[in-house]
């Protein structure tokens, strides 16, 4: 296990290099160059000026996240291919500089969706990312997205940035016609097109799964379940293609089996790195994110460290979203001190089992 925190870069993220080097066990960061359009290429200079910043820290930086795939490559139109080629080419770039995994999804329109950013935690008084369906009513996508951006705090969030929102109701009238297997037809052309230059480049692209586990807005969604991922998985075999499984985003699912899920790709070695994160159900479909402390949600995080330990133990990981604590004010899900926790506790959790074996 190699323990990773997400940073943002100095202009976008309250947490510091320095920090995150101080947090005891962590190695790296998995980075993101979050001023990136879907579709644009990520050059070799500002590459170079992200991870050489990393390394003066005394980082590593082998995972990139949200290399976002534009639109036109899910929906299956004729300009896909030009996005396609700018894709291979920021794989070509990221290589260069010791980049071995790309985590991206294949999520449409949205990467993610809570109904609330800082929901207060009546036990403690912190505050967490919520989600309650009920809640969104008679609200529309727009409404959401609006709502969601008001609530921010003025930071840019990851798959909500103002340029891919600007034309969401476009958008929205393209999914009309395109089912869950269309989108599945559309995923393949993207892969069979990128994983020969990841072949060539030693990269590894790993899908994140749907977040919340289920669909959207009447959006296709083809990435929140044990069956999904075996489609995914069969669409490529080069073990080029493979996995990052995000606990937090299955967990939100009471049907899906966490842990299960990562032994069964685990086993199949097509996991290239995991988010780790503890949910608290409420509901239906009405959930919490919870400390990492297997107590404080219900996700077991004994049974989902063991599955890593037993079948991928040498993937990347961070701990995902933490609450906000101790009055930090900060990116909603990415503030330092709780996540700072949540790696002690993974770690301590990864020696124990080393230990007993």
């Amino acid at each position: 296990m190699k323990m990773t925190l997400r940073w943002f870069g100095e202009k976008s993220d309250t947490v510091t290099l320095k920090q995150i080097k101080q947090i005891p066990g962590t190695s790296g960061i998995m980075g993101f160059l979050d001023y990136k359009a879907a579709g644009e290429v990520w050059s070799k200079e500002e590459i170079a000026v992200y991870i050489n910043q990393v390394h003066a820290a005394k980082l590593e930086c082998e995972v990139i996240e949200s290399v976002n795939v534009h639109e036109d490559i899910k929906l299956g139109v004729p300009s896909r291919d030009k996005y396609i080629e700018n894709y291979k080419q920021t794989i070509r770039n990221l290589s260069v500089y010791g980049v071995k995994v790309i985590v991206y999804n294949f999520m449409p329109v949205f990467d993610w969706l809570r109904t609330d950013l800082a929901k207060t935690i009546e036990e403690d008084g912190s505050n967490s990312l919520y989600y309650n369906e009920a809640e969104l009513g008679e609200m529309g996508p727009l409404d959401i997205v609006r709502k969601t951006a008001e609530k921010s705090g003025g930071f840019s969030l990851p798959g909500w940035e103002p340029e891919r929102m600007a034309e969401l109701e476009v958008t929205l009238k393209l999914y009309e016609d395109i089912s869950a297997d269309q989108l599945l037809l559309n995923y393949k052309y993207f892969l069979d097109a990128i994983i020969p230059v990841c072949e060539e480049c030693g990269i590894t692209m790993a899908c994140h799964p749907d977040d919340p586990a289920w669909p959207i807005f009447g959006l296709p969604r083809i990435a929140h379940k044990m069956n999904d991922f075996e489609k995914i998985i069969a669409l490529n075999a080069s073990p080029r293609h493979a996995l990052c499984l995000c606990t937090g985003s299955l967990g939100s699912n009471t049907e899906n089996d966490v842990a299960a899920i990562i032994r069964r790709f685990g086993e199949l070695k097509r996991i290239a790195c995991l988010h780790i994160r503890n949910v608290k159900h409420l509901g239906y479909r009405h959930f919490r994110e919870s400390s990492h402390l297997s107590a404080d949600g219900d996700l077991d995080m004994y049974e989902i460290v063991k599955a890593m330990y037993d079948t991928c133990p040498d993937v990347y990981v961070r701990p995902d979203h933490g609450r906000m604590i101790w009055d930090e004010v900060g990116r909603p899900g990415y503030g330092l001190y709780d996540r700072a926790l949540g790696a002690a506790y993974l770690n301590g959790l990864w020696e124990a089992i080393c230990k007993c074996g």
